[in-house]
């Protein structure tokens, strides 16, 4: 027999093991019985202590993972043979939260300069009682904010839309209009929209626009974001010929003689004239290839919220929902920006977090 190279396998496999490491402080005692202690380093503060690995995990399955306090306890228990209260993981959650107070802080300096954010809102539970998750965000950053109202006052409230002059994509939330910056309404609500007016009330031009609409998109698409200005001419005829039929099909209802108020609106009707009165905002996507067609980057970074209503159950304070939220702005950030999570929280909880933030800004610029 000859030899010849040997065949290979290999078996990957985990082996967890509690690491302690131990710091000893030089003690002195001089002649006088004054005793003289060496300074530990900034992050060892007390006897004993969790380290930023078994702290960042901790953090990791409750505002990514959504796990709850007592499944993290009981993953712990079993899987790391570390006894992790639901207070340490508490505790570490709110370390994390006011050391992401520059962070915040960064990014809402950053959102106000950028050229489109979108923005949405859904309805969180706090012990039952319903609050409102706000977000702004685009590709690259993301702010969330917890607050009591829907409206304006919660938006005011962020600081970021009461400065921003660039384009804001959202829903036709009326509060988003009293804000001076350009506005982008999503056509992945108008798709939804026109398809329920073409099935129940059998409305030919809703089908029309529908059609219409998912059209353009795929132009836009195939014409590398942009259409000519030619083509964008006829983009606007043929839609306000659409809208025109439309009209056709949804005339005015008239005032009932002797009876009070406005005169009630089909939904039909009601959509028919946002197209009217929003052209431009709607038909914007076709302009600018940064600018987009729906407001699903917004709906996508709140969907995770409703994941977390779901398995970890309401908030149980305005200050756990806080804290969630600033963590999540800080980790769905990390994420956009291709850095690890796990050792983005690691070097939070080692003081390095400016190390992250540019990193971030050198991979978003």
């Amino acid at each position: 027999y000859t030899k010849a190279e040997p065949e290979k396998r290999q078996v990957m496999d985990i082996e967890t093991r509690v690491v302690v490491k131990e710091y000893q402080a030089e003690v002195l005692i001089d002649e006088n019985g004054n005793k003289f202690v060496a300074k530990f380093p900034t992050h060892v503060t007390k006897a004993i202590q969790y380290g930023s690995w078994v702290k960042s995990n901790a953090v990791f399955m409750n505002c990514y993972q959504m796990c709850s306090l007592k499944r993290i306890e009981d993953n712990f228990a079993d899987q790391l043979h570390i006894k992790l209260s639901k207070g340490t993981v508490y505790n570490a959650s709110f370390e994390a939260y006011h050391s992401l107070e520059k962070f915040e802080h960064w990014l809402k300096t950053i959102l106000p300069l950028q050229k489109v954010l979108n923005a949405d809102e859904t309805g969180v539970n706090v012990n039952g009682k319903r609050i409102w998750l706000h977000t702004l965000c685009n590709h690259k950053y993301t702010l969330f904010h917890v607050n009591g109202k829907r409206g304006k006052s919660a938006m005011d409230e962020m600081g970021i839309l009461p400065i921003f002059k660039g384009y804001l994509c959202h829903d036709h939330w009326k509060a988003y209009f009293k804000f001076f910056c350009k506005h982008l309404l999503c056509n992945a609500h108008h798709l939804r929209e026109l398809t329920y007016i073409e099935e129940v009330e059998s409305q030919k031009w809703a089908k029309k626009m529908r059609e219409f609409l998912v059209k353009i998109n795929l132009d836009v698409k195939d014409k590398g974001g942009k259409l000519s200005p030619s083509r964008q001419k006829k983009v606007i005829e043929e839609y306000r010929k659409i809208l025109n039929n439309g009209e056709k099909e949804n005339e005015m209802p008239k005032k009932i003689k002797g009876k009070r108020g406005r005169v009630k609106k089909t939904k039909s009707r009601n959509l028919l004239e946002r197209f009217q009165n929003f052209e431009v905002e709607i038909l914007a996507f076709m302009t600018d290839k940064d600018l987009p067609f729906t407001n699903n980057q917004g709906e996508n970074d709140l969907r995770m919220t409703k994941v977390q209503q779901k398995v970890s159950g309401c908030f149980r304070s305005m200050e756990g929902a806080n804290i969630f939220a600033r963590i999540r702005s800080y980790i769905n950030t990390c994420k956009k920006n291709k850095i690890n999570i796990t050792e983005a929280l690691r070097a939070l909880f080692e003081g390095h977090l400016d190390l992250i933030i540019a990193k971030i800004q050198n991979y978003a610029d």
